[in-house]
């Protein structure tokens, strides 16, 4: 069997007495798209903070084209190529496009801690910026401020920000909430053309979209694995129906 992008096994988050993912198990194959779906609180963006590191797990590992992710800090598992979007935007509200995926850039050089050299100089990063706006679509916009653009822009912005980390594996927390009809459609053609060497996991509450998008599919409830599959498996398995409908 070959190596998997990305193994869970037995992972739990407890707060308090309270369990927020409970002995959760995946195993995401290279270049898969992957779909976590599951109703309001069922500890989906719990699991991307314990893949990100942004949570310690009470248990469990998180393993990373065969690398141990549990210890390590978050800026280790950027290096280690896993990047995220998250569902509230984290933007530079007050600085350009251009300069957003410049910072992000520069996150992964050894000279970020140079504070002496010009940074907005550096036409290399700056090339580098342009050229990665070009493919979400967004250079022309690349010296308009994050506040004067719509927000579907933001949304797109922030995926140029996960791409500027040459990303491995690339977590998606709601890319496409808040959207307008139009915005949506742009982000979902812009997934479309993700490299295939990017293994992509997904949270989505559109589920025509996400079963679209997705090959394998975890539905979550309460925490908990209910079932992984095909889009077919998880479409006829009536535990999705009950869970994530409500049926």
């Amino acid at each position: 069997m070959s190596e998997l992008a990305l193994e869970i096994k037995g992972l739990s988050k407890q707060f308090g007495g309270l369990p927020a993912v409970s002995d959760v198990t995946l195993a995401i194959r290279p270049g898969e798209r992957h779909l976590l779906l599951g109703p309001n609180g069922a500890g989906k963006t719990t699991l991307f903070n314990l893949i990100c590191g942004d949570l310690p797990p009470t248990a469990g590992s998180i393993r990373l084209f065969g690398q141990e992710l549990v210890g390590l800090p978050p800026r280790k598992r950027t290096a280690c190529g896993l990047a995220r979007t998250y569902q509230i935007l984290t933007l530079f509200p007050h600085e350009t496009l251009c300069r957003n995926v410049m910072l992000a850039l520069n996150g992964l050089r050894p000279q970020k801690w140079r504070f002496w050299r010009d940074f907005d100089d550096d036409t290399d990063m700056r090339a580098e910026a342009f050229a990665i706006l070009e493919r979400v679509k967004l250079a022309d916009l690349a010296d308009r401020t994050v506040s004067q653009t719509a927000y579907g822009d933001r949304r797109r912005l922030e995926i140029a920000l996960a791409l500027a980390l040459a990303p491995r594996v690339l977590l998606l927390d709601e890319p496409l909430a808040g959207l307008s009809r139009d915005e949506r459609v742009m982000v979902q053609e812009l997934l479309d053309t993700l490299p295939q060497d990017i293994t992509i996991v997904l949270i989505e509450h559109d589920m025509d979209v996400a079963l679209a998008f997705a090959e394998r599919i975890t539905l979550l409830h309460h925490g908990s694995v209910v079932i992984t599959g095909s889009r077919a498996e998880i479409a006829a398995d009536p535990r999705t129906r009950e869970v994530y409908l409500g049926a």
